[in-house]
């Protein structure tokens, strides 16, 4: 299982949408979203950067998902990178393997 972090935050093309047009913009992502959902893609969670977090990264929203693999995974990128979306937002994106916290401290030891 691969796990799939995004940190976003809009850029001014956003902004200068009106309501409508960005929630229309929303609204046709909804089926790809679905399709995904339907491919063992799950969503764990998507939220708000609280702007009180120590050391708070400099995006405003977040989103942790999970892919049965690199493909799914790379599909993903693929369709957010067509419907536009990097247009509209600044983002940075992380993925690898679940592990345990003793995996990835080794991991780090071993460098």
């Amino acid at each position: 299982m691969k796990m799939y972090l995004e940190l976003w935050r809009a850029k001014a093309a956003w902004k200068d949408l009106s309501k409508e047009e960005r929630g229309n913009y929303m609204n046709l992502l909804g089926p790809a979203i679905q399709q995904l959902l339907d491919n063992d893609v799950k969503i764990i969670s998507w939220g708000v950067n609280d702007s009180s977090t120590f050391n708070r990264a400099d995006y405003d929203f977040f989103a942790v998902w999970t892919f049965p693999n690199d493909e799914a995974a790379q599909s993903f990128e693929k369709m957010v990178d067509g419907a536009g979306w990097y247009n509209y937002f600044e983002q940075v994106n992380a993925k690898g393997d679940s592990s345990t916290p003793q995996e990835v401290i080794g991991k780090m030891i071993d460098m």
